[in-house]
């Protein structure tokens, strides 16, 4: 298998891309910003579904659809929200082609829409504007709803995953009858994404809120959780946001209380998106590949025969089939690669560079001496292990595995957060080191802005976890009551 790509260190960006399209993960297409999944990048975004999914339903939220195209006058209703989402648009204007005389297509003109449809950015405005006709009595309180689906955010720079024109994602839209169910809604999914994050995916994450600057448009306030990739940059991995009464109002949602009066209702909404799919490549891959943490390999373990003849192939299948057996029934994935085109050199390489976590090869020799040879991807260690007790064994390596790759990545994200006094102290760590790096700032919103057209760095939240300090913002000097996180990003 050609698997060479792009080294780390020589270049960062080309190494992703070549790790996203050798590994076969997602490629471009035709329709510039837009990006096909492929089956096994979809395989490892079925597994996140899955297990988001079921999280969303056991703190009580129920699935539903909505619409793709939004009536562009819904997003006149709330100007914070329209004024975040207005450059990112794609607009319907006609709903019918014609001939145009020659043998080619053009728009009919005379098919134009009363009035134009936004293709979803996301969906606060179509479905505030449902909820009015679903809520009417505290009794139909809280409205707890996730959508499954794609949107579409026009972009002029795109990357595979990280930021494309139209991606998927779920999000969750909820009402409640009170501020402190709302803000207690918010802070529960916030704590949702920071669990599938870190004892899923093996990413660690820092838990904030973001600025002003940074918050959600339409929102009073925005939750996150930050983690750092391997070339010392930020990537937002899932927000969820309080968004007060700001859509009840604009779409005139109320609900009579237990004492017959009229409220308006308060509202949260919270997503995670492909982007994930980045976030899981940049913090655990190297040079060779995909590195994958076992609870989300579509494929855990792989078994590789050795073998001159088509009979010592099936000796050694029998010799495997009761610890293949006893790996599925423990819900653990596993595939005897038979494949009689391609040697087994070739096997092992197209398996690390997909990022398959256990790898087992196996020939008479094995079978002879009652063992099996146990490659494992985190740290390309190999064994010999005995044949009996291997189910045992292989489930506890994959468990050991998934705890190795979080603490890799813990470990990389310590060494890589930092402390800065000073501006001239900022600018360096950014420069030469990258990473989180921990500073003080004034709570301006200009103050911020001015460091980030000095510097390209943002504040990536304020950690829920912040210490109060008092010190001098890093730019302007000024009173600061603690530290918040900076960092390029994606």
């Amino acid at each position: 298998m050609a698997k060479e790509i792009t080294s780390r260190s020589e270049n960062y960006s080309q190494w992703y891309i070549d790790l996203v399209r050798k590994a076969g993960l997602a490629d471009y297409t035709e329709v510039k910003g837009c990006m096909v999944i492929k089956p096994y990048g979809f395989g490892i975004w079925e597994k996140m579904q899955r297990v988001l999914d079921d999280k969303f339903k056991e703190t009580g939220h129920v699935n539903a659809y909505f619409p793709l195209f939004i009536p562009k006058s819904f997003f006149s209703k709330e100007a914070a929200h329209v004024d975040g989402f207005a450059k990112e648009c794609a607009v319907v204007t006609h709903y019918r082609l014609r001939n145009d005389g020659t043998g080619g297509i053009e728009v009919d003109p005379e098919a134009k829409l009363e009035e134009e449809l936004i293709v979803r950015p996301t969906s606060e405005t179509i479905i505030w504007n449902t909820y009015r006709d679903w809520i009417k009595s505290y009794r139909d309180l809280p409205l707890l709803i996730n959508q499954w689906a794609n949107v579409v955010r026009w972009e002029m720079r795109t990357r595979l995953f990280l930021r494309t024109t139209e991606f998927l994602w779920q999000e969750g839209h909820t009402a409640h009858a009170t501020r402190e169910e709302a803000v207690e809604e918010a802070e529960k999914m916030l704590e949702v994404y920071a669990d599938f994050a870190e004892n899923v995916m093996a990413v660690p994450v820092v838990k904030g809120i973001k600025s002003a600057n940074e918050r959600f448009a339409g929102a009073l306030e925005t939750y996150c959780i930050e983690a750092l990739m391997q070339d010392g940059k930020a990537l937002q991995a899932g927000t969820s946001h309080f968004l007060g009464q700001n859509f009840a109002k604009a779409f005139d949602v109320k609900y009579t209380n237990k004492e017959g009066k009229e409220e308006f209702v308060w509202a949260t909404s919270w997503g995670v998106s492909t982007r994930l799919m980045g976030a899981l490549i940049m913090t655990h891959s190297d040079d060779e590949g995909l590195v994958l943490p076992p609870r989300l390999a579509p494929l855990q373990v792989v078994m590789v025969p050795i073998y001159k003849s088509e009979e010592q192939m099936e000796e050694v299948r029998a010799y495997l089939q009761p610890t293949i057996d006893g790996l599925k029934k423990r819900g653990i994935s596993v595939k005897f690669d038979d494949r009689d085109t391609h040697r087994p050199g070739w096997k092992f390489a197209e398996y690390e560079m997909t990022g398959v976590p256990v790898r087992i090869a196996c020939g008479g020799k094995d079978k002879e001496n009652q063992q099996i040879e146990i490659a494992r991807r985190d740290t390309k260690e190999k064994m010999q292990w005995s044949i009996d007790g291997a189910v045992d064994a292989i489930e506890n390596l994959l468990e050991e595995i998934q705890q190795n790759l979080f603490q890799r990545a813990l470990n990389f994200r310590t060494e890589n957060t930092r402390e800065a006094n000073s501006w001239d102290e900022f600018v360096a760590l950014l420069k030469e080191k990258g990473g989180f790096i921990s500073a003080h700032w004034d709570g301006t919103p200009e103050t911020e802005q001015k460091i980030k057209e000095l510097t390209k760095a943002t504040i990536r939240c304020i950690p829920l976890d912040q210490k109060k300090e008092t010190g001098n913002c890093i730019l302007t000097g000024n009173p600061s009551e603690g530290r918040v996180l900076f960092a390029l990003a994606y």
